[in-house]
């Protein structure tokens, strides 16, 4: 963008979000989104796609850290219904983007909340505490829902015409659809919470790392995204489940990561994630080789040990195993993380 934006608009590639810069930019106004991305939301492959289909003006800013610590410190305004923290990441998200505003040279916010739309975070009283707490009263603009709300500053000092500006509240979808066929808007988003973080299968991935580790990492929780995971204690192991997990967990893998692969045979890959004072001995690399062999069919059909390779920091070695398949699943010394689990963590920090 060669000229400084009017406005800065909040954009997750939801339909509210594309209608929000989209009727600012009808106006005239000058938008540059942007596109936040932690472990949990985010898709920064898609901007050019964006960009391109909707014609609009999109930057991505990591927020990953920051996202972390929110969840690590405890989210001031609680969890949602999984483990979610709706209201703290929306102040987190309109912070940094208050933040950004001198350094685009940019007049005010933007963001594509409508009334009423989330139970936890738009609600009327949820919309004023984030505007209050993210310090961005008297900048932020809600172009989808701004008639039913107080006037800014903006509108008042007639930047924007509040008469062409809308009063969409509730779950509904009817108006926002027929704003995007006003606005020639072709390419309709499936309605998705967009956040894994409200999903039971992703959540559950993520639990283990907040109640077992010190302080994770956002790659860490990079690293819940892939493949199945397992879980012994406080040791953890990740095995793809296809071409494209084996190829991302050595994308993933750090120093002092513990990579395991059938030998002899095709299987996936697995990856061990040491922490200082977990203690990995020699039962545990077995119990793990174990299971990475159980994945490959081949192996299993052995019916005998085979030989799994363990590389650590460039060095090689091989251990043999029984490999323990999907049918021996209550053999393993690890296990895959479960929602009533990260259910009962939850409430136990809750009331803690």
């Amino acid at each position: 963008m060669k000229t400084a934006p009017d406005a800065l608009a909040l954009f997750s590639g939801g339909l509210d979000s594309i209608l929000a810069a989209k009727t600012l930019e009808a106006q005239g106004l000058r938008v540059l989104c942007l596109h936040f991305v932690s472990p949990f939301f985010g898709h920064p492959g898609r901007l050019e796609h964006w960009r391109e289909r909707h014609d609009l003006s999109i930057v991505s800013v990591d927020v990953g850290q920051a996202f972390v610590d929110l969840l690590l410190d405890g989210p001031v305004h609680g969890l949602g219904k999984i483990l979610n923290p709706c209201v703290d990441c929306k102040i987190l998200l309109l912070s940094r983007a208050r933040e950004l505003l001198p350094a685009y040279g940019a007049r005010f916010l933007a963001s594509g909340e409508v009334v009423g739309q989330r139970p936890m975070s738009q609600r009327r009283d949820a919309l004023n505490v984030i505007s209050r707490e993210a310090g961005v009263r008297g900048l932020l603009l809600r172009p989808l829902s701004a008639k039913s709300l107080p006037p800014t500053p903006m509108e008042e000092g007639g930047l924007v015409d509040r008469e062409r500006l809308h009063a969409f509240s509730g779950r509904g979808r009817n108006n926002q659809l027929g704003l995007a066929a006003q606005l020639g808007v072709r390419d309709i988003p499936t309605p998705a919470g967009g956040c894994l973080l409200t999903e039971k299968e992703s959540a559950k991935r993520y639990w283990p790392l907040l109640a077992t580790l010190p302080r994770p990492r956002p790659e860490d929780f990079s690293l819940a995204n892939v493949g199945r995971q397992f879980w012994s204690g406080a040791r953890w192991l990740v095995v793809g489940r296809n071409q494209a997990d084996n190829e991302a967990l050595e994308r993933l893998a750090a120093p002092g990561d513990m990579l395991f692969k059938v030998a002899d045979f095709p299987g996936p890959l697995g990856l061990a994630r040491p922490r200082a004072g977990v203690e990995w001995d020699a039962a545990a690399v077995r119990a793990a080789a174990a299971v990475v062999a159980g994945f490959s069919p081949k192996a299993r059909r052995t019916g005998g040990p085979v030989a799994v390779a363990v590389t650590l920091n460039g060095t090689r070695g091989t251990v043999p195993v029984e490999p323990i398949g999907p049918a021996r699943s209550a053999d393993r010394v690890f296990a895959e993380p479960d929602w009533e689990a990260a259910r009962a963590w939850k409430k136990a920090v809750r009331e803690g």
